[in-house]
């Protein structure tokens, strides 16, 4: 997400080539594909002819892409409501597998108390990611999703979740909750599975 300002660069090279046919919404929808293949995920077929909005709608995204705070039931709710399912809510999150969570984002996790979910293993790790309980959300201080495999596109998300690993409230609460766990517990043991999902 910090590479948007590329999208100009992509944009004008195929303005050259082919002028007025390929949007910026399709620029990031491809990239975003071809990004899953690059760190070994599955080829997603994917339609184009994306137009682009002559006008912004952040209000409206913020209403239908759930926070990492937010309940399960809210979150199962949201994405139902643009015809994602419990089990592709579950295939969603498992993005999750890549990039990383800056620590004003999971410090409430760790200080004061560690939170009790928590493996307390990876609480000790994390804390030397996020020294700091408040720290300052413009300076470079991150944990990332997988700290194992964190630039491959795999099952070990599911896997760390289950073991009380999960970096945001949302991860864990994907095993606590009784309608998501089956999926959780389903793609943790088959990777294969995930990735047929994924390429429906």
């Amino acid at each position: 997400m910090r590479n948007f300002k590329y999208i100009e660069t992509i944009k004008e090279a195929l303005e050259n080539e082919c002028p007025d046919t390929v949007s910026c919404a399709d620029i990031v929808a491809l990239s975003a594909r071809d990004g899953i293949v690059m760190l070994g995920g599955p080829q997603i077929e994917m339609k184009t002819g994306r137009r682009d909005s002559k006008d912004s709608y952040l209000a409206e995204v913020e209403n239908f892409i759930p926070n990492h705070n937010d309940s399960m039931s809210l979150v199962l709710s949201r994405f139902l409501s643009i015809g994602v399912d419990t089990q592709g809510t579950v295939a969603l999150l498992g993005a999750h597998t890549v990039g990383r969570v800056h620590c004003v984002n999971i410090v409430h996790r760790l200080y004061p108390t560690v939170d009790p979910m928590l493996d307390p293993d990876f609480a000790n790790y994390l804390k030397t990611r996020c020294p700091n309980p408040q720290p300052d959300p413009k300076a470079v201080e991150y944990a990332r999703n997988d700290h194992v495999t964190p630039m491959v596109w795999d099952n070990l998300y599911y896997k760390n979740i289950m073991s009380n690993k999960g970096l945001l409230i949302v991860d864990q609460q994907l095993v606590s909750d009784k309608t998501t766990y089956p999926f959780v517990e389903k793609f943790a043991a088959n990777n294969s599975y995930l990735t047929s999902l994924l390429t429906l």
